[in-house]
């Protein structure tokens, strides 16, 4: 997975043009979805920043420089994006249902991790949680989960 990464950050690094039809890998798919949450309060906490690189080393066991380009790329991917539907499409299609209840925790762990609730984090997470079409009652385990007012 890791050589498969580097050759899209190279085919990407390289490439003179994009084409509008590119369509970004599950990873970076997921990235980006998850700095969607981190930039959701307009402001990029270093906690925040931290903890992205934490989430994604841990979920796609990757390290170095594959994981500071896949955050880059993802940062300009969300910044550039007009929408969430590419990305949103790309993991439903791919993640299971479980897949995406933890992607929704790891959303809720990058917005609490700077220890200031924001309501535009709550809402973003909201409204990616829907349209990946997890339920309202997994939305709120995933956040009391993170708050540890669960057990796992």
């Amino acid at each position: 997975m890791i050589a498969s990464l580097q050759r899209l950050f190279l085919d990407l690094m390289t490439s003179d043009e994009t084409s509008e039809e590119e369509v970004p890998t599950l990873e970076l798919a997921t990235a980006a979805l998850l700095f969607e949450v981190a930039r959701a309060d307009y402001h990029l906490d270093k906690r925040e920043l931290t903890m992205l690189r934490n989430l994604l080393r841990r979920h796609f066991d990757l390290g170095g420089e594959a994981l500071d380009e896949l955050i880059h790329l993802a940062q300009q991917e969300a910044e550039a994006a007009v929408d969430h539907y590419q990305f949103v499409s790309l993991v439903s299609t791919h993640y299971s249902y479980a897949q995406r209840c933890e992607l929704v925790r790891m959303m809720w762990s990058l917005a609490l991790a700077d220890n200031e609730p924001h309501p535009l984090e709550e809402h973003r997470i909201r409204r990616l949680a829907d349209l990946l079409h997890v339920s309202h009652a997994d939305f709120i385990r995933a956040k009391l989960l993170v708050q540890g007012h669960l057990d796992p």
